[in-house]
């Protein structure tokens, strides 16, 4: 097997080796469903959809995933283990992308474990399935986005709370960048519309709420595959630099 499924591997089986793993997809059903059918009005509203549930997704993944980020390389550096890890027959981007996949693939299982709120809607009425099937596949891309920055944050330190502090605020004003409010006050200072296009392209909100109307545009696509693309590059950079700390 290739260093990165090894890697991938080991991450992932580490994951469920402590509780933390658990609680964290407990409490992300929890607060899905609660979300879902309480704060997001699901029954109220008399749609056959999973609006209310993909609407507070980008804010669930604000708190939730930074919290998975935050150990994937400060626990690593506090630990004195990525010397061991860099000495192993690896390169780099191999560990970045190996230790990744398996954060992301976490994440898919929490967010695969919703399914039976897909189910309900199905019972209750008939949503297209293909939205609901494309807004998953945007939420996944999202999550794995959030987890890139995350992980390149991680890296620059050995604390996995200032990590965790961190990959909020990155992500909260990348969410940030596309709230009509930020671009409302923007055209206010007389900012070209062309400007105003560039910031709310940067948004991870703008993309996944293309996504998640059922429209897989590749420019969307191409967005989250380039974010993540970009941060675990700049993951290995951080990394190297800070190999003599």
């Amino acid at each position: 097997m290739s260093p990165t499924r090894i890697l991938f591997r080991r991450e992932l089986a580490s994951y469920f080796a402590t509780p933390v793993a658990y609680v964290f997809i407990v409490i992300f059903l929890l607060l899905s469903g609660a979300f879902t059918f309480y704060m997001g009005g699901f029954y109220e509203r008399g749609q056959a959809d999973l609006q209310p549930f993909f609407g507070f997704h980008p804010w669930l993944y604000l708190f939730l995933i930074p919290a998975v980020a935050m150990r994937l390389w400060a626990e690593e550096r506090k630990s004195g283990s990525i010397e061991l890890l860099l000495t192993l027959p690896v390169t780099m981007g191999q560990a970045v992308l190996g230790k990744f996949f398996a954060a992301w693939a976490f994440v898919g299982i929490a967010l695969a474990l919703t399914f039976p709120i897909w189910i309900t809607v199905n019972y209750l009425g008939d949503p297209d399935n293909g939205v609901i099937f494309a807004s998953y596949l945007g939420s996944l891309l999202m999550a794995g986005a959030f987890l890139a920055v995350g992980s390149c944050l991680s890296a620059m330190t050995r604390n996995q709370v200032v990590a965790f502090i961190l990959t909020v605020v990155a992500c909260f004003l990348l969410l940030l960048s596309g709230f009509p409010m930020v671009l409302d006050f923007f055209r206010g200072l007389g900012f070209p519309q062309g400007v105003i296009d560039a910031i709310s392209g940067l948004s991870f909100l703008t993309h996944f709420n293309a996504i998640s109307k059922g429209v897989l545009d590749l420019r969307d696509l191409f967005y989250f595959g380039l974010m993540i693309g970009f941060w675990l590059y700049a993951t290995t950079i951080v990394i190297d630099l800070k190999k003599a700390d």
